[in-house]
């Protein structure tokens, strides 16, 4: 079954502040029913979040999160670019990030973590094949490089420095991946 979209009678912005937008969307449903909604204004930038496999090891950042206040470890990520597709927006991600490129991409799915409140795709992919590059990002202090064997990723689900739900689909993903790749 197909619904009809609600129809859009007005969008105004309720707050602003350096970073982020909030939009006021005035909406009125196939019922005849009105509502308001708030949404953080729709990114023009979709991200990516690079998986990097180097031989038995997944390569990871710990990096400081304001919204927890604490170190937090997770997958190497950023907003793309203008013109950039996926894979050099992850090749430029990781050589801001942890020091190199990769001559090897897999997309292994694109997410958008809250559809409710933001459109923000984020495409998911692994690397490997590196070579040493060093790029400046906007960090403002370098981040922590660690390894992590492939063999116990089950373990991260219940790390609690890994909490962050994209970083959580992004691993799920993976031992999907690598399982199916293994039944090959």
């Amino acid at each position: 079954m197909t619904q009809q979209l609600p129809e859009i009678l007005a969008v105004s912005v309720a707050a602003k502040s350096r970073i982020f937008e909030i939009q006021a969307v005035e909406l009125k449903f196939g019922n005849g029913e009105f509502r308001t909604y708030e949404r953080f204004t729709p990114s023009t930038r979709p991200s990516v979040m690079v998986l990097p496999i180097d031989g038995d090891d997944i390569l990871m950042v710990r990096e400081y999160a304001v919204g927890t206040e604490r170190y937090e470890l997770g997958f190497t990520k950023g907003l793309m670019e203008k013109g950039e597709t996926p894979e050099q927006s992850a090749n430029r991600e990781m050589q801001e990030e942890i020091g190199l490129g990769a001559r090897k991409f897999r997309h292994l799915r694109t997410v958008n973590s809250n559809p409710s409140y933001m459109n923000n795709p984020m495409h998911i992919l692994l690397a490997w094949d590196f070579y040493p590059s060093k790029l400046a990002g906007d960090e403002p202090e370098p981040l922590q490089l660690v390894r992590f064997p492939l063999a116990k990723i089950d373990s991260l689900i219940n790390d609690a420095d890994f909490c962050e739900a994209r970083n959580l689909v992004a691993l799920y993903a993976l031992r999907d991946y690598l399982a199916a790749s293994c039944a090959d």
